[in-house]
């Protein structure tokens, strides 16, 4: 069993480092607030900053909102690379840039660890049932020495490539995603603009080529009106910021991406930056002046 550091215990991250937990590992973690009662029954310890957290461990997993966020925990005051111990393997599972994810392994190669970017996808329902799919970027070294861990928080886990190949593969992902949410949300609106019983529409494309887990558990969310995060808007529209000025870089469009951005960013005009991503719908029912569902 390892003695690990786990830094950020949001909404995913609090379910991750509980399977930690069970799976026997020694949890640290850095004081904010008030831990959470389960963890801390389980045996996880709070120590002052990241630079302490890493003097006492032998992996540390980063699980936070940004790019800013990861730099500030591992290179910032009190940060990881201030008690780096030789060989300390840093696992980063946030959703961050790929170019800064590479700059990051290098720095935290010099410091004499070993960094791997293994992003995660399948929401809090995933976190919660240990059924993240996970994406890899690192040596083969890195792979092997995380492997073990993954295993106890993922179901999927796949090695992309060297690091920001994972990185890159989960801004892949968040591309398709958004797509695929304002998809089902155009259809469902449509269903119920045209007088349709929406519940019944989902239930039928389920059946058909139209079958997703985004149709089944946003589709769901959207007809029952459920918007508690999940994933919420403000994250994916920091995920598509990635992805269109990666697209910038690269000299390629992406109009899809850009038009899920622009819905988003209407959800957080409105109040929504906290909703779950599937109220994108709420955007497009603003321009429709139509609810799901409504008679």
């Amino acid at each position: 069993m390892s003695k690990i550091g786990f830094i950020g215990l949001g909404i995913m991250g609090r379910p991750m480092a509980g399977h930690l937990l069970d799976a026997g590992h020694e949890l640290v973690t850095v004081k904010r607030g008030t831990l959470d009662a389960t963890l801390a029954d389980k045996g996880m310890r709070e120590v002052e900053n990241p630079a302490a957290v890493a003097a006492e461990v032998e992996v540390i997993i980063t699980m936070v909102p940004d790019t800013p966020d990861v730099e500030e925990v591992l290179f910032g005051e009190g940060g990881v690379t201030e008690g780096l111990r030789p060989g300390t393997l840093v696992i980063d599972m946030s959703s961050i840039a790929p170019l800064a994810t590479q700059n990051f392994a290098r720095c935290i190669h010099e410091a004499g660890g070993e960094y791997v970017d293994a992003p995660v996808s399948g929401g809090e329902g995933g976190a919660i049932n240990a059924a993240l799919t996970i994406m890899v970027g690192a040596t083969q070294e890195g792979l092997e020495r995380a492997m073990p861990i993954l295993e106890v928080m993922g179901k999927t886990i796949t090695h992309i490539g060297g690091h920001g190949a994972g990185q890159t593969c989960k801004v892949a992902n968040q591309i398709v995603v958004a797509l695929t949410i304002e998809a089902v949300a155009e259809g469902l609106l449509f269903a119920s603009k045209a007088g349709a019983d929406v519940g019944k529409v989902r239930e039928s494309l389920l059946g058909g080529l139209a079958q997703s887990k985004i149709l089944d558990v946003h589709g769901e969310r959207m007809i029952s009106r459920s918007f508690d995060p999940g994933f919420k808007v403000r994250l994916h529209q920091k995920d598509l910021n990635l992805a269109l000025d990666g697209a910038r870089s690269l000299n390629l469009a992406l109009p899809g991406t850009a038009n899920a951005q622009q819905l988003f960013q209407a959800c957080a005009a409105h109040g929504g930056a906290d909703w779950d991503h599937a109220g994108i719908l709420r955007a497009l029912e603003a321009l429709a002046d139509h609810e799901v569902g409504q008679e």
